[in-house]
């Protein structure tokens, strides 16, 4: 700058180079993506991503955290995590039709752990109190509990919008004297510093006034207006005000046009009176926008809000000089080169050291632990935990249905939502398995790829593209870098070989307290398309006397790694499940050919629990016992509660059978018979002997009573 910068000046760059905005540490990792493919509209870059679902048709998708937030306002934190994520998707000129989310929490169990239910309890009663209000169903999501999250919640929230390509809108503010308005809610002194807040360590360290407030009824109304006045086609460029306000925004929409903005503070609507510049700049209040509209036609942004009984002020105007220049009357009181903002802030290339902790859990030996004498109880045991019991008490919560889109309401291996007009459908997921990653970085990396992969495949989706939400702890330990690191390069792998590029993302770090580290935790958010409604399959076993396939590989299962071996034996240890991504792609592409062959009346992906869980799972979904019979030289509880990759659990009509098998050898896929769907019991037997036998209504009430009990 050639001169010591000022105050207002100074709390710009602090926003715009702290972590959360300028990516300082994770930049050079993250270039490593795969982010191009000939369906890919928009890749990262803006503020949501793009995909071209044919027809004229695009889909713009995006995730992101607000964890720090939700530690401290867990309530608030997570609704206007929703409303971000949101305004991200229709700013891009989509109408945002579903909500995920991904959630993790410490344990909720016993007396030590009511300020975890609290936590839980709230952020489940922000995503549904947002969600429900502005009237866009929350579809689907994870919740994982553990007690490396005990400080330090992760709260990732996204949202999946339709558009056709001509109605594709981006954050550009080009042409020398159009007019910037600020537009929706006024500005206020709430989440001030709040992108600084989100890149330090301990967010209980900083106050609450640090964290948004939302208003989901005025988003509702700034949605409908942004998509009318997008409309009208005389927007130049449009951006949600999120982290770092409306210094983001403007810097952010100058940067990717090559020009400047020039704003007078005087102008800016606010709903507190003696507010600063420096205030305004840094303020985070939600439900705004910035809008760069053609010059002269201004007026139709401001009758546009008007009749939505929302502001439109202008408030500057593009310039050619490259500067934002904040004025205050005749007086400039900022003046910044917009690429020192945007573009020039320091790129750190951390040092990276493999964990010294890794030559300890992966010397695990199975061995070192005994195989339970009731497998029955084991299975209860599973069924009962917090992380595999069903969720039915939080998206109860929420609206799945409005818009009556919802055909795969929650509870399935992935969400699916129609596409009105077309026989198209959207499948939809968010997966992640933060103690695969922390075990193996690499290997946990590409299994949360392949995951979220195959819950799409069973829901008879083709996966299209990525969205991924990285949570880990301080970068600044070489350690920590090592697992970032590490696991985006699995990452990475696996988007190539199953053809699903990243098109947006979000990093968090300093996701730690008292230096307890959460689990390097990467979610994605994964967008999958069905061609044709008829393939819509489900993971709840359908029909007596049909018959039960496992497609994958039959002898790899092992209890390293597990979630029973962290419930059953209280140890995180161990190595993530082998990986094979041609293996993955083979039996993907297999099951989702025998899906759109109408081959497979239902298919579940096998995760948290292995197969046992898996068929428990889809007995309860159907009301349908199985008997089981499975030849295997492992250990039993390998067997029932080991976890592989590249398996997946179908079921298959007697009449179809032959043409199925057939299918499955063309395709070079692992097949291997497990039983028959009938009765009302599941028993499985393994080498002739009945290791699990109880009813379905038994493991329901297991499954179903779990969280509900924990929360009173």
């Amino acid at each position: 700058m050639g001169r010591q910068p000022n105050y207002t000046e100074t709390g710009i760059y602090s926003v715009m180079w702290s972590e959360h905005c300028s990516y300082k540490s994770s930049r050079p990792v993250l270039k490593k993506f795969p982010t191009t493919a000939p369906h890919v509209l928009q890749g990262p870059g803006e503020n949501a991503g793009i995909i071209d679902i044919g027809d004229n048709l695009a889909v713009s998708f995006k995730i992101e955290s607000h964890n720090h937030p939700s530690a401290i306002e867990p309530y608030q934190g997570a609704a206007t995590g929703v409303g971000g994520i949101i305004r991200d998707v229709f700013t891009m000129g989509a109408r945002p039709i579903a909500l995920l989310n991904s959630l993790r929490f410490g344990e909720i169990e016993g007396d030590d752990n009511v300020h975890n239910r609290y936590l839980f309890s709230n952020v489940v009663a922000g995503i549904a109190g947002y969600g429900n209000c502005i009237g866009i169903p929350t579809v689907g999501g994870e919740v994982v509990f553990d007690d490396r999250y005990r400080h330090n919640p992760l709260v990732n929230a996204m949202c999946v919008g339709l558009m056709t390509h001509d109605q594709i809108a981006k954050g550009f503010a080009s042409g020398v004297g159009n007019p910037v308005l600020a537009v929706g809610a006024r500005t206020g002194r709430d989440g001030i510093h709040g992108a600084t807040f989100a890149s330090t360590e301990d967010p209980h360290s900083k106050e609450r006034s640090a964290v948004q407030v939302g208003d989901p009824f005025m988003e509702k109304l700034l949605l409908e207006a942004c998509l009318e006045l997008i409309a009208t086609g005389d927007v130049i460029g449009i951006q949600d005000m999120g982290a770092a306000g409306l210094t983001s925004s403007s810097s952010e929409m100058a940067a990717r046009a090559g020009s400047g903005i020039e704003l007078d503070m005087t102008k800016v609507p606010c709903r507190e009176e003696g507010m600063t510049p420096y205030e305004m700049m840094l303020s985070e209040s939600q439900e705004r926008m910035l809008v760069v509209m053609e010059k002269g036609k201004e007026h139709i942004a401001t009758e546009i809000f008007e009749k939505w009984g929302l502001e439109a002020a202008v408030i500057g105007r593009v310039t050619d000089d490259s500067k934002l220049r904040l004025k205050w009357g005749e007086e400039t009181v900022a003046e910044i080169v917009v690429s020192t903002l945007v573009d020039d802030a320091p790129v750190y290339h951390r040092p990276s050291q493999r964990p010294a902790y890794l030559d300890a859990t992966l010397a695990f030996d199975p061995s070192s632990v005994s195989v339970p004498t009731s497998l029955t109880d084991t299975l209860h045991e599973l069924l009962r935990t917090p992380t595999i019991a069903s969720k039915e008490y939080v998206y109860q919560q929420y609206d799945y249905m409005v818009r009556t889109n919802t055909v795969v309401r929650p509870g399935s291996d992935a969400a699916v939502v129609s596409i009105r007009g077309t026989q198209k459908a959207l499948a939809m997921s968010t997966d992640g398995n933060g103690r695969y990653v922390y075990l193996n970085p690499y290997l946990g990396g590409a299994h949360t790829i392949a995951e979220s992969a195959r819950n799409l495949i069973c829901s008879g989706a083709k996966p299209l593209a990525v969205t991924d939400c990285l949570n880990y702890s301080s970068p600044e330990k070489p350690e920590i870098f090592y697992q970032f690191e590490e696991s985006c390069a699995g990452i990475s792998e696996a988007c190539r070989v199953l053809s699903t590029p990243v098109i947006s993302g979000n990093v968090s770090l300093y996701n730690q307290t008292n230096d307890v580290d959460i689990y390097p935790t990467p979610i994605i958010g994964m967008v999958g398309l069905i061609e044709d409604t008829a393939h819509i399959t489900t993971q709840s076993f359908k029909a007596s006397g049909n018959k039960i396939y496992l497609i994958g590989p039959a002898e790899n299962g092992q209890i390293g790694g597990s979630e029973y071996l962290r419930v059953v034996h209280g140890a995180v240890a161990g190595d993530a499940p082998p990986l094979d991504l041609n293996v993955e792609k083979t039996v993907q592409q297999a099951t989702l050919t025998a899906i759109q062959s109408g081959l497979i009346e239902a298919a579940h992906d096998l995760a948290e629990g292995g197969l046992a869980i898996a068929l428990a799972e889809s007995a309860i979904g159907g009301q349908i016992g199985a008997s089981i019979d499975i030849t295997s030289q492992q250990r039993l509880d390998e067997v029932l509660f080991g976890e592989a990759a590249s398996r997946i659990l179908v079921e298959v009509k007697q009449e179809n059978e032959a043409a199925f098998e057939a299918l499955m050898a063309e395709h070079s896929a692992s097949l291997t018979a497990l039983g028959i769907l009938s009765g009302d019991s599941l028993t499985i037997r393994v080498n002739g002997t009945t290791v699990i036998d109880d009813k379905v209504e038994h493991l329901q009430a297991t499954w179903k009573g779990a969280i509900p009990c924990l929360m009173n």
